[in-house]
């Protein structure tokens, strides 16, 4: 297809949005978050776009390689991406380790900018062609809705934060029940509950994921607990990210079959022992499957992991894997019997346009996705956001990805990203607030010191 349209320009768009106090164990959540953005134009007329993790190191990876994609035709997307993973280095200060103990300094390493760029190539691929950019992934469209599920937080108190200091979003005022609570400190069983129900009753979630890391164990199952009861035909699931050891996340978990459906990263290393090896020993102990977005970001952590038999459901986050590899890993997790499923970190709605399209391309029966989505919804960059109905996202009947930015809406957005003063995620600061001196300890849930 050597008359494919032929790429003329390449923008890279810093942006950011607000955020609620969300409680993770690497801390708080600050007021705003940052994302880019990829903006491609060819000589068709049309507009491709990509968004992937924010911060200036990112966004320097994007614009180091502009050179690579302007002015090449469409049509070589895959030849373009393979000339920037000849080229790319590791930074020196990338050690390799990930985020297998949720080092979030390191999350721009296992990020790879370049997933922005093969989504807006594929973009105008399918544009092109006149298909959905998911009838270009692995076997083409295999249905046209994704399960999600409902991604809850507990949430500390945004009146915390002293004057003077960029202050969290208040949507005290809006119509909206769910924006109104969701800016709202939710830190007890009956919180998380009343959380549930509003995200079901606005997006019609049939499953729900805790956030956990956040309080102690015991006090992490009771909201599990309360949230089974409320929701007794739910799939539930909790991701301490690795706070809890061994020993503890055995005890936890042993007797919680009724209520979890699987257990998300409960424990990380120790004692000389790899993630891997101590999750095969939860497993074990507890016959509970685990699913894992932090000890396989990549092939060569994917192969230990599976030949250890650690996990059962790969979160292959399309920015951690790109794109194809997701779908590829969906193809390979499928034909071993074991599940699919995606991962994510705060978003806007391309990203939620993105995640529909690797959805309608998966093959088997993909665990429901992750979304941040619902957080961020109302800022919205999109004129035609994909919808989230009875718990499901639509996907677009359009060509590509099947969306259209609302260029005002992107330049307000990086209007507030050049006022912000740093650009890379920090989730230690808005801890201060909270419990002075607070240092993070990958085996400590963050409000427990």
């Amino acid at each position: 297809m050597t008359d494919t349209p032929v790429i003329t320009k390449m923008k890279v768009i810093p942006v950011a949005g607000f955020d609620s106090m969300l409680m993770t164990l690497s801390g708080c959540h600050a007021p705003a978050f940052t994302r880019n953005l990829v903006v491609l134009e060819d000589n068709a007329g049309h507009q491709g776009v990509g968004e992937i993790h924010g911060g200036d190191y990112t966004c320097d990876c994007l614009n180091a390689v502009r050179p690579l994609v302007e002015g090449q035709p469409v049509s070589k997307y895959r030849q373009i991406l393979q000339k920037i993973h000849r080229i790319g280095n590791p930074a020196t200060e990338d050690d390799g380790e990930g985020i297998q103990t949720l080092d979030i300094s390191k999350l721009k390493f296992v990020v790879k900018s370049e997933w922005a760029i093969e989504c807006a190539m594929m973009d105008l691929m399918g544009q092109f062609l006149g298909v959905p950019m998911c009838d270009l992934l692995g076997e083409g469209q295999q249905r046209k809705e994704v399960e999600m599920l409902g991604y809850l937080f507990y949430v500390s108190d945004k009146k915390k934060v002293p004057v003077g200091d960029m202050q969290y979003l208040d949507e005290s005022n809006s119509l909206d029940p769910w924006f109104r609570l969701r800016r709202e400190e939710i830190l007890t069983p009956e919180r998380i509950v009343e959380e549930a129900e509003a995200v079901s009753e606005k997006y019609g979630f049939k499953n729900f994921k805790l956030k956990g890391g956040v309080l102690s164990g015991s006090d992490e199952m009771d909201a599990c607990r309360a949230l089974k009861k409320r929701f007794p035909d739910a799939r539930i699931n909790i991701d301490p990210n690795g706070a809890w050891s061994l020993k503890e996340a055995i005890e936890l978990c042993r007797d919680m079959h009724d209520v979890i459906t699987y257990m998300e990263d409960p424990c990380g290393p120790e004692a000389g022992y790899s993630s891997r090896e101590i999750m095969r020993e939860f497993k074990n102990a507890t016959r509970f499957q685990v699913a894992t977005n932090m000890i396989a970001t990549d092939w060569r952590q994917f192969y230990h992991t599976v030949s250890q038999n650690a996990c059962d459901i790969i979160l292959a986050d399309p920015h951690f894997w790109g794109f194809d590899g997701a779908v590829r890993m969906s193809q390979l997790l499928e034909s071993w019997g074991l599940t699919w499923g995606v991962h994510s970190n705060n978003h806007f709605d391309i990203t939620l346009a993105a995640f529909a399209q690797v959805g309608a391309a998966a093959v088997g029966t993909p665990a429901p996705l992750d979304t941040h989505w619902i957080w961020q919804d109302g800022q919205n960059l999109l004129y035609d956001t994909p919808k989230i109905v009875n718990g499901k996202l639509q996907v677009p009947d359009a060509p590509g990805l099947g969306v259209h930015l609302n260029m005002d809406r992107v330049m307000e957005a990086n209007r507030l990203y050049k006022s912000l003063p740093s650009h890379d995620r920090d989730d230690a600061k808005s801890m201060q607030y909270l419990i002075p001196g607070w240092k993070y300890d990958h085996k400590k849930p963050c409000l427990v010191r």
